[in-house]
């Protein structure tokens, strides 16, 4: 009997030990408020609450503008797709990879500049026993000695005031700014045959308008992409509260000026994009301003610059990005091909679907940047148990999302139209909408912990393979099933992100190999 016990003991204790219950890994503790549980929550709230910040502002943006008229808006919310997509696909990467290279390149300064300031800290110590077992001395050599303590003191405290040089802040500002640039040319000269190809032709009322707000909305994309990359930074640092300050003072400037450009001013949609560039400028001016005072961003050499390094890995990810936006994409163009009504229903739906996403992505963010730096500093119980609690986390806040969004979107779904057909579509979508929020959560949890551990071109590859299958099961599906065909389609593109992120960490492969030690 006492053999069985032991058998089934040991077989329990090698199961739980495998990577693949990192998961479940001290879950009872998910809530707890521990040095890590406050750790995350410091950086996962004020990065969750930054995310959300610039959505709410565009939605009250859109409201001034629907104000003008029906063709201004239409014209407008075309020109915000095609600069916001451009940008995405400029600036994810390069913020992605910044988070984790700043991460790391932290930890290690933090570690290098530990010894020096112990050292420093240990003389003073041995200098005031020294006085203290001494007898009394002339009063010329007590104060010198005193002096000397004091310049010591000194000393240390300049070191700790030090700003830190982390060469990847340099170097993400420097090609963001080229980005910035790039893409400002790019809308600027080539806006026209960018619409006309979104289907705003040449006899369109919605060309001029939309010509007119992209080429201004345009000159901003240097802040943009900036300030993108500022946050990546910050993030890089476990600082997610000065991202958060800078872009509500943007933002809620850019709610003032709306107003008064557009209907004091006359100024229409111009009147729009230049509040708005405004209000960009102004939170890269705050961002830079903070970053200057905890980051030393003195010229970096070429060598500093590390282009092949973020060159590298930022085309991976950029391969990731492209992958995961033609999904949506395709299923968005799916959509308005089968009506206008499914696709008011699924824009709709899809809104809401990304905007929940954005609350995961605090976590996600909190989980990157930790780990980044646990692995860093080769603290692996530490990286281990992030994993586990952010995974965690994530899990739980899926299913928080999945009970609101079927209580309060069935209820509100009339906010949002009052025609019948729609409405009986969106009835369809919402369950999926509510039922996939908990592998949302996970998937983009996974995602951030994947950066973390500087896992890039993993993360690419298998996006790449998830958006090939994506794609063929969506023209399958929205051929056969119609509108809940594009559904599941896009429930199974999620669940096989969750799956990609699971498997790799579960097998404990690559980087996520420390797992298996570390697991129990």
């Amino acid at each position: 009997m006492n053999k069985m016990a032991t058998y089934f003991g040991s077989l329990f204790q090698t199961c739980t030990s495998m990577p693949l219950f990192v998961l479940f890994k001290d879950a009872r503790n998910v809530l707890e408020k521990d040095d890590l549980g406050l750790e995350i929550a410091h950086i996962a709230l004020p990065s969750a609450l930054a995310l959300t910040a610039d959505p709410i502002a565009s939605l009250i943006d859109t409201a001034f503008i629907g104000h003008i008229g029906p063709v201004e808006l239409a014209a407008v919310g075309i020109s915000i797709s095609v600069f916001n997509q451009v940008s995405k696909i400029a600036i994810f990467p390069l913020v992605s990879v910044t988070t984790s290279f700043v991460a790391e390149e932290d930890a290690i300064e933090t570690l290098s500049t530990e010894a020096p300031k112990y050292e420093e800290l240990e003389k003073v110590i041995s200098v005031d026993k020294e006085l203290e077992m001494e007898e009394l001395t002339p009063l010329v050599d007590s104060a010198s000695q005193l002096s000397s303590i004091t310049r010591s003191k000194t000393e240390m405290l300049k070191l700790e005031n030090n700003r830190r040089y982390i060469p990847s802040a340099s170097s993400a500002l420097v090609i963001a700014s080229m980005l910035g640039l790039i893409q400002a040319f790019l809308l600027i000269f080539a806006g026209k045959p960018i619409l006309n190809y979104m289907g705003v032709d040449s006899n369109s009322p919605m060309l001029k308008p939309a010509i007119q707000y992209l080429t201004l909305r345009s000159l901003g994309a240097p802040a943009v992409l900036l300030s993108l990359a500022m946050q990546g930074v910050f993030r890089g640092i476990k600082d997610t509260k000065s991202p958060l300050y800078a872009t509500m003072v943007g933002d809620i400037a850019n709610i003032i000026l709306d107003p008064i450009f557009i209907f004091i001013l006359h100024m229409g949609v111009s009147g729009a994009a230049i509040a708005h560039i405004i209000s960009q400028y102004l939170i890269s001016m705050i961002l830079l301003w903070k970053l200057m005072k905890i980051v030393n961003l003195r010229p970096p050499t070429i060598k500093d610059l590390q282009f092949d390094r973020f060159l590298k890995n930022g085309t991976l990810l950029l391969m990731r990005v492209i992958a995961a936006t033609l999904c949506v994409t395709l299923a968005a163009s799916l959509a308005a091909r089968q009506g206008s009504s499914s696709m008011a229903a699924f824009q709709v739906c899809l809104q809401v679907w990304l905007a929940t996403s954005l609350l995961a992505d605090g976590l996600a963010v909190a989980g990157q940047a930790i780990l980044a730096s646990a692995i860093a500093k080769k603290d692996y119980r530490k990286a281990t148990a992030t994993v586990s609690r952010v995974l965690q986390l994530g899990f739980l806040l899926g299913l928080v999302l999945s009970v609101f969004i079927t209580v309060v979107l069935q209820c509100a779904s009339r906010l949002f139209t009052k025609d019948i057909n729609v409405l009986q579509l969106m009835s369809i979508g919402i369950p999926f909408v509510a039922v996939t929020q908990p592998v949302n959560a996970l998937a983009f949890v996974f995602d951030g912990v994947n950066y973390g551990a500087s896992d890039f071109t993993y993360s690419a590859y298998s996006m790449v393979l998830v958006a090939i299958v994506s794609i063929l099961c969506l023209f399958v599906l929205s051929s056969s099933h119609g509108f809940v065909g594009i559904w599941i389609a896009l429930s199974l593109f999620m669940s096989l992100r969750a799956l990609a992120g699971f498997w790799r960490i579960g097998t404990g492969t690559g980087p996520w190999r420390f797992l298996r030690d570390y697991i129990i």
